[in-house]
């Protein structure tokens, strides 16, 4: 699987692109300098492949490297980063 996870902020959102195209996302609204990411949705016909947790990492990496201020709603996010404790620096609110 060959993907890129990369900002959209023209969308809000997080995307990640396979060679097919638009795999997924991650929703996001901006409140107060906040970064609040707050929907996951990925295309039915990757469900199951590691897509979901590519494009979690590749997000909340990107969120780190930049250094934003970060709240997670979604309840995707927040399994994902219960079970990838390395992530939990990233959330600074919440």
């Amino acid at each position: 699987m060959n993907a890129l996870v990369q900002d959209n902020p023209a969308e809000r959102r997080f995307e990640i692109l396979l060679d097919e195209g638009l795999a997924g996302f991650v929703g996001y609204r901006v409140e107060s300098g906040t970064i609040v990411l707050v929907h996951t949705e990925v295309d039915p016909q990757y469900e199951g492949k590691g897509v979901g947790s590519a494009l979690a990492r590749g997000t909340l990496d990107q969120l780190r490297e930049r250094g934003d201020r970060v709240r997670v709603t979604c309840p995707f996010l927040l399994r994902f980063i219960e079970r990838h404790p390395e992530y939990k620096s990233v959330v600074t609110e919440g």
